[in-house]
């Protein structure tokens, strides 16, 4: 019954049994790759600034970083070391987002995207069922 719960007899160094990356010790610090990935998105990119979420029962610490249209990507740093090594790394100003919230644009670029891929899904269904329609009084 409590099968999931148990630890995985992988010995592949303590992964997860899903297959992701092990878990960090507390106040482990930001892996290279998702360092690599925020130091690469960030690049080129006004305005941007990051967000720290804590730590929950499911994930570990993260940042948001934010730009000025709003776009964003989130990736794990670990913990509390992990803010120090990206405001170092990627010099930009780093909030507490149970502090300051999200920020509105960001907010607003999600909303925005939710309503544009609706109305996709709405054109192709439409598209779909006009086909249907053809389809129907062709074969009469």
């Amino acid at each position: 019954m409590f099968e999931w719960l148990k630890r995985s007899s992988h010995k592949g160094g303590g992964k997860k049994a899903g297959g992701g990356a092990p878990k960090r010790a507390p106040g482990a610090t930001v892996r290279d790759g998702d360092l690599s990935d925020l130091r690469s998105w960030a690049t080129g990119k006004e305005g941007v600034e990051g967000f720290v979420e804590p730590e929950t029962f499911v994930n570990e610490m993260s940042i948001v970083l934010v730009d000025a249209a709003g776009n964003h990507i989130r990736r794990q740093i670990g913990g509390p070391k992990g803010i120090d090594v990206v405001a170092r790394e990627l010099a930009i100003p780093i909030f507490d987002v149970e502090e300051t919230g999200y920020p509105a644009r960001m907010r607003q670029r999600i909303e925005a995207d939710r309503i544009i891929r609706r109305r996709l899904e709405q054109m192709e269904r439409r598209e779909k069922l006009r086909d249907q329609s053809r389809d129907q009084s062709a074969e009469k």
